[in-house]
């Protein structure tokens, strides 16, 4: 029997931004299924937390890379609720090397990026439009970032790989409509644990930085990226092929 709740599907949402995005969908009323590759312990953790918040909530282990865990992960879903109505693509990676130390780029490292960010996104959006085509909202939501529509610090690959979440968005929306709507969210500077790494000791004085010259003061959280998708999905009917900046402002006033 099908759930009687609008049931989203999160990759990557063991920690970080994809927890932050299944947590506002639990709290939104919706059944979630967590996905993680890695990070057993942590996924079954914010499964936890989301079924405190009302939902129930179920966790897969898949790698997005690879197509036939990703037909097994909508297998489980299908198994356990009956439907999905929203998918968010969130998993992600990238690498350490500086965008000018072109030498030191390690070419299987960047296959390996885009396996994940590109392909995977493709594979697990594929394997999930006939379930999707059953919801009267439906709705596929993509983490893009900002390093994907403009220059910056970050390492070459994985804003080529952003670039690529934001044409695929558009070119998706297209392809999918009218049935399902595919929209992305593109934040700014981050807090939380991806922007420490990346920052490692110069974190705090950048972000200080940063917030001051954000129109809204502060630099963007995972909540606001959570609020931001569940907004997507529930609302916005008319709303398809469209990229959210998440900066406070910041890229419009610099």
């Amino acid at each position: 029997m099908a759930s009687e709740n609008r049931v989203a599907l999160i990759t990557g949402s063991a920690s970080g931004i994809g927890k932050a995005v299944a947590l506002a969908f639990a709290a939104g009323g919706y059944d979630v299924v967590i996905n993680y590759s890695r990070s057993a312990d942590r996924a079954e953790e914010t499964a936890e937390e989301c079924r405190k918040l009302g939902g129930a909530a179920i966790v897969v282990k898949c790698d997005v890379s690879n197509d036939e865990d990703v037909h097994a992960m909508f297998d489980a879903c299908q198994a356990e609720f009956g439907r999905l109505d929203v998918l968010v693509n969130n998993a992600g990676t990238t690498m350490d090397t500086p965008p000018k130390k072109l030498d030191d780029v390690d070419l299987d490292e960047w296959d390996r990026v885009f396996a994940i960010n590109v392909r995977g996104l493709f594979q697990v959006t594929r394997a999930a439009v006939p379930l999707l085509r059953g919801s009267e909202n439906a709705s596929v939501i993509n983490t893009c970032s900002i390093a994907g529509l403009r220059p910056g610090p970050q390492p070459l690959v994985y804003a080529a790989s952003k670039a690529s979440v934001a044409n695929l968005t558009k070119t998706l929306a297209g392809a999918l409509g009218p049935e399902i709507r595919v929209n992305a969210v593109a934040p700014g500077w981050l807090e939380g644990e991806w922007m420490e790494r990346t920052l490692a000791e110069n974190y705090d004085g950048l972000m200080q930085r940063r917030a001051k010259y954000t129109p809204l003061n502060r630099v963007a959280t995972a909540d606001d990226v959570g609020e931001v998708m569940l907004n997507l999905a529930d609302s916005n009917r008319f709303v398809t092929g469209e990229i959210i900046i998440i900066d406070g402002g910041f890229a419009s006033s610099t």
